[in-house]
């Protein structure tokens, strides 16, 4: 077999001693209970972005004009937006404990 580690396998491990090294990145692995934890957190994510995907196809089908269904794609962004930063910040939470 091949042992040789791409340039980017290589770049990952140089990066992740540097932040070990400066103490920036502990590294400890999860828990069962974070695991399960983070997939929840992941699971209701998609649940909402889901949701309000539905919501947005149904109000673009009737937006009475151009303007309106670009003002409805901007609230439709910003949501998909909240509903991620919501999720990354849970995670990062678990993860910290």
């Amino acid at each position: 077999m091949n042992d040789m580690k791409s340039s980017f396998e290589l770049a990952m491990e140089r990066l992740k001693k540097k932040d070990l090294e400066a103490g920036v990145k502990e590294e400890r692995p999860l828990t069962d209970h974070q695991r399960a934890a983070i997939a929840e957190a992941k699971k209701v994510s998609e649940a909402r972005i889901a949701e309000r995907e539905i919501l947005y196809h149904s109000a673009r089908r009737s937006a009475p004009d151009p303007e309106a269904a670009a003002t409805l794609e901007e609230e439709y962004r910003r949501d998909r937006e909240r509903i991620t930063y919501d999720r990354d910040r849970k995670i990062e939470e678990i993860r910290k404990g």
